[in-house]
């Protein structure tokens, strides 16, 4: 069998954790941000993690399953 080739679009866009989490930016924030609330931009600005439901799949796209 051929090796498993790792996603590189996701790759770029996402982090693992030393726990095995998923860390990723928040989409919204590139520009048009003086309509939104200040509260929403701060909230934008933190790293989201991702629900380990679709963690598996993302590690498994990044061949570190």
């Amino acid at each position: 069998m051929p090796k498993m080739k790792t996603h590189k679009g996701l790759k770029k866009r996402v982090r693992v954790t030393a726990s095995g989490k998923i860390r990723y930016r928040s989409s919204f924030t590139g520009h048009l941000m003086s309509g939104k609330s200040g509260n929403r931009r701060r909230q934008l600005r933190k790293p989201n993690m991702l629900h380990s439901s679709l963690a598996k799949r993302i590690r498994i796209a990044l061949g570190k399953a």
